[in-house]
C-alpha cells in the first residue's frame, strides 16, 4: 500500500516571513507522524530559505518513521548529508531565483558528477533517489547512475489548465512509471499534488510506492490543523 510523506518546508517558510521562531517544522513533522504519515521531508537549501542546520539537526534527532532530506548535489550538502545520517537523500536541481522546484534533474547532461555524489552518499549508507521529469531517458540515466528510488516530478500534470492536458501529462507519468519498473527502481511522485489531483494516481498508477506532499498540506492546514490535513490526504493516497 502507497505511503505519505510530509513535506515541512513551507511550514518554515511561513515562520521565515516573519523572522521569528513559529511555526516551527520540527513540531510540525511530529504532528504529521501522530497522525499516521510514513515519513518526513525537508529541503536545506544552499541559501537556507526556509529549512536550516537547526531544522534538520532536530528533525534528524526526533523523526521516528524515516527522514528524507532533499537537496542540490553540491559538496557542502553531502557533507552535511553524511554528517547528519538521513535515511534518504533525494537530489534535486536548485536555483537561486526559483520560488520553488521548477523541474527535475538533467541527469543525462551531468552523469559522472550526480554518480560520483550518489555514490558519496552510498557510501555513508544512505539511500540516494533522484527527482526527474517523467522522461524514460533521464530515468535510464539515474539508474546508471546508481538511484535506489526515482521520484517523478508530477508539477506539469498538477499544473494542467484543461482534462486533455492533464490526461496527456499523466500518461508520461505513466510511462516514466513502467520505465523505472524495468530497471527494479522505487517509485515515488511528487510536486504539486493536492487533494483533488491525488485521486487519479490511486486507480491508474498502483507502482507508486510512496507521494511527497507538502504544500497543500500545509495550505489546509491553516484552515482544519495539521494532523486533521494529513490524515485527510492519508485516506486519498491509501484508498480507505
Amino acid at each position: 500500500m502507497a505511503r505519505l510523506v510530509v513535506n515541512v518546508d513551507h511550514v518554515a517558510t511561513v515562520r521565515q516571513a516573519r523572522g521569528i521562531d513559529e511555526p516551527d517544522p520540527v513540531l510540525a513533522a511530529g504532528l504529521a507522524e501522530l497522525a499516521g504519515a510514513e515519513g518526513i521531508i525537508c529541503h536545506l537549501r544552499e541559501d537556507r530559505r526556509h529549512i536550516n542546520d537547526r531544522d534538520l539537526r532536530l528533525l534528524r534527532d526526533t523523526v521516528k518513521t524515516k527522514l528524507n532530506m532533499e537537496m542540490a548535489a553540491v559538496d557542502e550538502m553531502v557533507e552535511i548529508a553524511i554528517n547528519t545520517g538521513p535515511d534518504l537523500v533525494t537530489l534535486v536541481p536548485e536555483k537561486r531565483e526559483e520560488l520553488t522546484t521548477e523541474g527535475g534533474l538533467d541527469v543525462k547532461a551531468k552523469e559522472e558528477h550526480y554518480k560520483s555524489s550518489a555514490e558519496r552518499l552510498k557510501g555513508a549508507g544512505i539511500e540516494v533517489s533522484f527527482f526527474v521529469d517523467p522522461d524514460p531517458l533521464q530515468i535510464e540515466a539515474s539508474h546508471r547512475c546508481g538511484a535506489d528510488i526515482i521520484e517523478i516530478h508530477t508539477g506539469h500534470y498538477s499544473d494542467a489548465r484543461s482534462e486533455s492536458e492533464a490526461t496527456e501529462q499523466f500518461g508520461r507519468i505513466v510511462t516514466a512509471a513502467e520505465s523505472a519498473a524495468e530497471f527494479d527502481l522505487k517509485i515515488s511522485v511528487g510536486h504539486g499534488l493536492n487533494y483533488v489531483n491525488v485521486k487519479r494516481f490511486r486507480t491508474l498508477l498502483p507502482r507508486a510506492e510512496e507521494y511527497s506532499i507538502g504544500h497543500s498540506i500545509v495550505a489546509r492546514a491553516v484552515l482544519v490543523g495539521f494532523e486533521r490535513a494529513v490524515r485527510e490526504m492519508i485516506e486519498l493516497v491509501k484508498g480507505f
